[in-house]
C-alpha cells in the first residue's frame, strides 16, 4: 500500500505518490481543482492502491492559518467522507516555492548550453514545466512526513 500526498490549491492539486515501503515521494500529476476532483482522486486511490492522505496544511509567516487553511479543512472533511481513508496534515510552508527553486537550477544548468533558437523553444517547455511545480511541492510534502515517520 502506498501514501498519496496533496498540494492543495484553489486552482491546481499536485499530486504526489510513495513507493511501495514508504520511505520515498515521488511527483505524480496535477489536477484542476474543479468539480471532477473527487472523482480523479478515487481513480488515483484505487489504481494506486492508497492506504493514506498526507494534505499539506498551510499557514502564514507567523505560523497561524491562513485564509487557505479553511479550504483545506473543507477539503479534508469531504475526503474522509467519500474515501475512508487516513488524512495526516503536514506543514507545507513555501514547498511551492522550494520546488520552484530546485526547477529552476536544472533549466539554468540545461540553458547555459542551449542556442537561441533551443532557448525559444525550451520556453514553452518551461511553462509546461512549471505546472509540475505542485505535484513536486506535494512530493516535498510527502517526502518531509515520510522522513517524519520513518525516523
Amino acid at each position: 500500500m502506498r501514501i498519496l500526498g496533496l498540494d492543495y490549491g484553489t486552482k491546481r492539486i499536485g499530486i504526489a505518490i510513495s513507493d511501495d515501503g514508504g520511505t520515498l515521494a515521488f511527483p505524480k500529476v496535477i489536477l484542476s481543482n474543479d468539480l471532477n476532483t473527487l472523482k480523479k482522486l478515487g481513480e488515483i486511490f484505487k489504481k494506486e492502491k492508497v492506504s493514506e492522505i498526507v494534505i499539506g496544511e498551510s499557514t502564514d509567516f507567523s505560523g497561524k492559518p491562513n485564509p487557505l487553511s479553511a479550504k483545506i479543512e473543507i477539503f479534508i472533511l469531504e475526503l474522509r467522507k467519500r474515501f475512508k481513508l487516513p488524512i495526516h496534515k503536514q506543514k507545507e510552508f513555501l514547498t511551492s516555492v522550494e520546488a520552484r527553486r530546485y526547477s529552476n537550477l536544472g533549466r539554468q544548468a540545461r540553458r547555459f548550453k542551449k542556442s537561441k533558437k533551443e532557448l525559444n523553444l525550451s520556453q514553452t517547455h518551461n511553462k509546461v514545466k512549471n505546472s509540475q511545480v505542485d505535484a513536486s511541492a506535494a512530493a516535498l510534502i510527502l517526502q518531509r512526513y515520510l522522513d517524519k515517520i520513518n525516523k
